[in-house]
């Protein structure tokens, strides 16, 4: 597997990047979804530079962390507590059902 390079435009400042060829589109792809992310944030802190860049960084982590770590974790007893509610009503729907045959 010989890389190649790949040139990338991020916040208005060029780039060439080594990248194996088969890479070079998921490359491409993510350099573009930075560099849409960079002006967003350099849209809302009129940061640039060096300080946009960790700022970015920053916000993509802290992105990446709440996807690995969802604030809304499952409490097993009280689903399991929704769902003999939901078993209760159904039961008690389908015997009223019976009763009509």
């Amino acid at each position: 597997m010989s890389a190649h390079t790949v040139d990338i435009t991020l916040h208005g400042k060029e780039f060439r990047i080594a990248c194996a060829p088969e890479e070079k589109d998921d490359l491409l792809a993510v350099a573009a979804f930075l560099d849409w992310k960079m002006e967003e944030i350099a849209k809302q802190t009129k940061s640039s530079g060096e300080k946009l860049a960790v700022m970015t960084a920053l916000n993509l982590a802290h992105e990446l962390i709440n996807v690995k770590e969802p604030a809304n974790t499952i409490d097993a007893s009280e689903a399991r507590r929704k769902i003999d509610a939901m078993e209760a009503r159904l039961d008690a729907v389908l015997a009223l059902q019976e009763e009509l045959f």
